[in-house]
């Protein structure tokens, strides 16, 4: 079972809260963690990337000179992929750069991925996340208490404005909902702070796998 210390926003322990060793998954899970990620970068793509072929390049088919005669090159029209100004030979055109991912396959690498992170003690848990003000400072010294001097990503149970406002202009700190984390942002960052609520959240969704 593994233990996590919780603490206010203060940076004061408040007590604990477990994680049961069947939820733990780190003796399989790598390779769904790698698809799922590579997924996502994919999905990320946009595809727009679009060149023109030499049927599609503006122009008429009149010879550029002609066949013989001249001492150059033959060349039948100015459109060609050889000629500056011609089509393009096996260029990119608009496509989804989709991949198709297994629910299970998702399911198992956030299981996966949560736990590496539990296991190397970069998980660390505060008792409420709620901010009166959506200050800048107020949030810097909260991660400060934390022990969070780089990335990091914040889970919470529901996204409070203030919070979001707050943490926006710290660069590389990054707000989501438990619910929607995906195993690329937990990969991403070095050190994933949760409230007490959010992880309870995340465990139902191990639980679930």
């Amino acid at each position: 079972m593994s233990t996590l210390k919780v603490y206010d926003m203060k940076g004061v322990a408040v007590g604990d809260c477990e994680i049961a060793d069947g939820l733990m998954l780190l003796d399989r899970g790598s390779q769904a963690v790698r698809d799922t990620v590579v997924a996502y970068l994919a999905g990320l793509r946009r595809g727009t990337a679009s060149t023109l072929r030499k049927g599609e390049v503006a122009g008429s088919n009149k010879k550029p000179w002609k066949q013989k005669g001249t001492g150059r090159a033959r060349a039948g029209y100015r459109q060609s992929p050889i000629w500056r100004g011609g089509g393009v030979a096996f260029g990119p055109h608009p496509r989804s750069f989709a991949k198709k991912l297994n629910k299970k396959v998702g399911r198992l690498a956030f299981r996966r991925a949560f736990s590496e992170k539990v296991a190397a003690g970069e998980v660390r848990v505060v008792d409420t996340l709620d901010m009166e003000e959506a200050k800048t400072k107020a949030f810097a010294a909260l991660m400060k208490a934390m022990g969070v001097g780089g990335p990091a990503l914040f889970v919470v149970d529901k996204v409070e404005r203030n919070v979001v406002q707050a943490s926006r202009n710290i660069g590389n700190v990054e707000v989501v909902r438990a619910s929607d984390v995906n195993v690329y942002q937990l990969l991403r960052y070095p050190t994933v702070v949760v409230n007490r609520a959010g992880l309870e959240q995340m465990k139902a969704r191990m639980e679930s796998h």
